[in-house]
């Protein structure tokens, strides 16, 4: 927040005692002795860390300054165009978004930006109702409502478009990672057939005399059988689900249960 400048006006002593000594602090109304001090910011830019007072005056008589002896309602109307270009450029931004980063981006100044409109809104509805009678001050709450609106569908608008991508994003990653799990569940399933043939296919390839190079033919076919035989059982192995691991809370109910 930018430090307090005592500005070239005159102002009573209840008003400036409410008036604090090192900021003129958040969007707010100071209502004393028929002079309407009206604190407003400047639309925040980037994090909206830094905050711009705008400060205006209405005297008894219905005249407005600003920040000292300038006139002050085209510079009320010129603050609340500038909250409105900002909107209309969040807008844009946001129609020619096409990735999430593009959207984070939009996201992160467009927070503050509806806060502090916001804040604008109900300051000006305060101000409406300590001078009901003014028909500018009714004019720019009217406006500010709308303003205030447009960037809280906005927001909305963006966070929910921000949470589809990241969503979708998920989705396809989770069907990417099934159809991994999927080819290597069937990859798994083949070796677990084809591994004791391999293996016995190796054992007896091997250069070595092992006595079984004159056996009859269906013995061939036995040895066979038998390896198809365990690729079967350690298929069967390979599907089964783990057991469940006991914890110690599980272990803690069995016991009680028994006893």
């Amino acid at each position: 927040m930018t430090r307090r400048i005592d500005y070239d006006w005159e102002l009573p002593p209840e008003l400036q005692q409410r008036l604090g000594t090192s900021s003129y602090g958040a969007q707010r109304i100071v209502h004393e002795q028929g002079h309407l001090m009206v604190i407003l910011h400047e639309p925040p830019a980037g994090t909206g860390v830094e905050r711009k007072a705008a400060v205006f005056l209405r005297k008894p008589d219905g005249t407005w300054l600003h920040k000292g002896n300038n006139p002050g309602e085209k510079a009320l109307g010129k603050l609340l165009e500038s909250y409105r270009a900002a909107l209309s450029t969040f807008e844009i931004r946001h129609e020619e978004a096409e990735t999430s980063e593009a959207l984070f981006q939009i996201l992160g100044p467009l927070i503050p930006l509806s806060r502090a409109a916001l804040n604008l809104q109900a300051t000006l509805q305060a101000a409406r109702e300590a001078v009901p009678g003014d028909a500018l001050v009714t004019d720019l709450r009217d406006r500010a409502v709308e303003i205030g609106r447009g960037l809280e569908l906005l927001l909305a608008d963006t966070r929910m478009s921000l949470d589809y991508r990241l969503a979708h994003a998920a989705e396809s990653q989770a069907r990417a990672a099934m159809e991994v799990n999927r080819a290597q569940h069937k990859l798994n399933t083949i070796a677990a057939l084809t591994f004791p043939l391999m293996a016995i296919g190796a054992a007896f390839g091997m250069n070595l005399h092992s006595g079984a190079e004159n056996l009859p033919t269906w013995v061939y076919w036995a040895i066979f059988a038998a390896g198809l035989f365990m690729g079967v059982l350690l298929r069967g192995w390979v599907k089964a689900p783990d057991a469940p691991v006991a914890t110690a809370a599980t272990r803690l109910t069995v016991s009680a249960k028994k006893k």
